[in-house]
């Protein structure tokens, strides 16, 4: 069985290629582990706010401490990517996991949800994610900084790959990887399939479409349940008392920040049947209006510390009741299909 890190660690370069270039969703910090994510791993959220979506994620921070062994393997891929840098003509200095696990945001995302909404609100334009990776104590970040604009290419090219750019993430021109649907991640890859072995492409997802839109049908009853119709109610009116009118979903104060977010930096979605977008990942705020950036962030934080009350005044508690008495009853009903999704994914 190969260690759940290997998996990680290929999660985080294939999340770095598939970014939808906006701020990720952190999942919610008060979370207990539902009777679904028993069998849909680590990080499984349900998505409320009348979406019937779902969402597999974990926060910055707040994850399960890896063991002695994942910690050596992850040495040895940092030791690995030296030597293949060093055989591409470059410089790279072995990063101890110890550092890379404490993330430049790690400490926000690690904050009680009150606290984390008075500082930061949902997170959407009160953190510059294209920075994540931009760790001043990571000598690498020095190294590559003294290079010319032309060797910076070279380099990135050479740790992540042909599709890297300069923040980290890779660019998918009009729509992911090749047609043999392997994709170049530089060094860093080649470390990851040496340590761990090749994990990509051992899962095929596609053989359960039909659980994970099951799974979704799932969320629209929870959403449709008159507990939580009436409990999304009663959020409205206490948003409304509190200053914040017309919200009708629980997701969309977040979703007026992020679309205003998208406003300033330009970062629209492609129309409907339009041309593929190239996908860059989180949008950089260096270019955009200061003075609207603090106007959004304002209203973004004041808007997520009365979101955050208004749930904690019953809508929290009424959700999380109904989900759990569903979720187990459609754990019941899709026990087969779920162990096989687990079981599949346990052992890769």
């Amino acid at each position: 069985m190969k260690s759940k890190t290997a998996l990680a660690l290929v999660a985080v370069l294939a999340l770095a290629a598939c970014g939808n270039g906006k701020a990720p969703v952190a999942s919610d910090q008060n979370s207990g582990k539902s009777p679904l994510a028993e069998y849909m791993g680590e990080g499984f959220v349900s998505s409320s706010g009348g979406g019937g979506s779902f969402r597999i994620a974990t926060r910055a921070g707040g994850a399960q401490q890896p063991s002695d062994e994942d910690l050596a393997k992850q040495r040895k891929v940092e030791d690995a990517t030296v030597a293949c840098m060093k055989d591409a003509g470059f410089e790279y200095v072995a990063v101890p996991p110890e550092q890379q696990a404490k993330g430049k945001f790690s400490d926000a995302f690690n904050l009680p949800p009150d606290k984390f909404a008075e500082q930061y609100g949902y997170g959407v334009s009160t953190i510059d994610w294209s920075k994540a990776a931009d760790d001043g104590g990571n000598p690498n970040t020095k190294i590559r900084k003294g290079l010319s604009p032309t060797a910076q290419k070279a380099y990135d090219k050479a740790l992540n790959g042909p599709n890297a750019n300069g923040n980290g993430t890779v660019v998918i021109q009009g729509g992911g990887p090749s047609s043999s649907g392997q994709m170049d991640l530089g060094c860093r890859g080649k470390a990851v399939k040496q340590v761990y072995g090749d994990t990509k492409g051992n899962i095929d997802f596609k053989k359960f479409d039909s659980l994970f839109k099951d799974i979704q049908a799932l969320q629209k009853r929870i959403d449709s349940d008159q507990r939580v119709v009436d409990a999304t109610s009663a959020w409205s009116d206490c948003m409304a008392n509190a200053g914040h009118a017309g919200y009708k979903k629980v997701s969309d104060p977040r979703d007026e920040v992020q679309q205003k977010l998208d406003a300033l930096t330009g970062n629209q979605p492609p129309a409907k049947g339009g041309p593929a977008k190239t996908v860059t990942g989180p949008p950089s705020f260096d270019k955009v209006d200061s003075a609207k950036l603090a106007d959004l962030r304002k209203r973004e934080i004041e808007l997520a510390v009365a979101d955050q009350k208004c749930k904690a005044h019953g809508y929290d508690d009424s959700y999380k009741k109904v989900q759990y008495e569903q979720e187990k009853e459609f754990v019941d009903q899709h026990k087969a299909e779920l162990e096989a999704y687990r079981n599949e994914t346990a052992n890769r």
